[in-house]
């Protein structure tokens, strides 16, 4: 991994220097858009919308639009009075109960790596935040913009956490939810049924992005010039539900039968409700059959007359 900042924890009278890694990775595909008939690249000109001109990159200039469509121009000068710092500190602000972060204010991740001279001072911060289940929350600048984050420990790693600003969290408004009221009794044992079935442990390594591998696999085929057949698609059961006690009945009998389990003996007014599948009826098969000589008859017809069409041209020919 290649550092992308430098710079050093400080708490108190401590000063940890280490190095920024990003902790995470893109693994999407990248397309490209290109040309249909050659593949060639597809390129944009940067064009003025007034005077259709292209403009070069030293005229462009950062605007804000305002809400009654105006256009502000901000300068270099402009920026030069924000308040930005391009300390290379990250300062702790306070340690606080791991349980009071919400998750959602978490952005990016970053790992820490301590100098080979600051080893122990790593350490003693790693320890400290486990023992007390805390998290320290800090201001760091990065690419001079200050911004709040949380040191929190990962696989005997401290990870850096960028967070957003609280009023970048939108606030749901969904009357209808409560509108819809509580569930009853069944509903609620059925549902805390199914929970106890689909119980378990999270592994990360047992989820995989599925539709990444298969572009990979379509596009690894293709450069190789083999045909790329198409999986079959699973049917997938359509139409509203509309009685949830028999949705979450028949959620706990697939997830009974996913870990091999037998399953639940089937209700008086569920075996009333399936009947078997009619045979055939004997007017029914004699219509199949008498088809069938049909075509066949017409087939023989068929062959006999191309058969003597061709031996009229070949008397004829003599």
């Amino acid at each position: 991994m290649r550092a992308i900042w430098k710079g050093a924890v400080s708490f108190g009278l401590v000063n940890v220097p280490v190095r920024l890694y990003s902790a995470t990775e893109n693994h999407d595909v990248q397309f490209r858009q290109v040309h249909r008939e050659d593949g060639g690249r597809i390129k944009y000109k940067r064009t003025c919308s007034i005077d259709g001109e292209e403009v070069a990159y030293d005229d462009i200039a950062k605007g804000y639009e305002t809400e009654d469509g105006d256009m502000v121009i901000l300068t270099d000068e402009d920026f030069k009075d924000l308040p930005s710092k391009s300390s290379k500190e990250i300062n702790v602000e306070k340690f606080v109960p791991t349980e009071q972060i919400d998750p959602m204010l978490l952005d990016k991740s970053y790992y820490l790596e301590p100098d080979k001279t600051a080893t122990k001072p790593y350490v003693l911060l790693r320890e400290a935040l486990e023992s007390e289940g805390r998290m320290a929350v800090v201001t760091v600048s990065i690419r001079t913009r200050m911004t709040m984050a949380v040191l929190r420990v990962r696989d005997g790693v401290i990870v850096m956490q960028t967070m957003l600003w609280p009023d970048e969290i939108r606030q749901p408004d969904f009357a209808h939810v409560e509108e819809a009221g509580e569930a009853t009794d069944k509903e609620m044992a059925m549902a805390k049924l199914l929970i106890e079935q689909l119980a378990g442990d999270f592994e990360a390594d047992d989820y995989e992005d599925d539709y990444a591998i298969a572009l990979q696999e379509l596009v690894r085929a293709k450069v190789e010039g083999g045909e790329v057949r198409a999986p079959a698609a699973r049917a997938e059961e359509s139409g509203e539900v509309v009685d949830l006690l028999a949705a979450l009945a028949k959620s706990v009998e697939k997830a009974k039968a996913s870990r091999g389990e037998a399953p639940s003996a089937p209700s008086a007014s569920s075996t009333a409700t399936s009947e078997p599948a009619k045979a055939p009826t004997k007017k029914a098969a004699a219509k199949k059959s008498a088809t069938a000589k049909t075509a066949k008859t017409a087939k023989t017809a068929k062959a006999a007359t191309r058969k003597t069409t061709a031996k009229k041209a070949t008397k004829k020919a003599s």
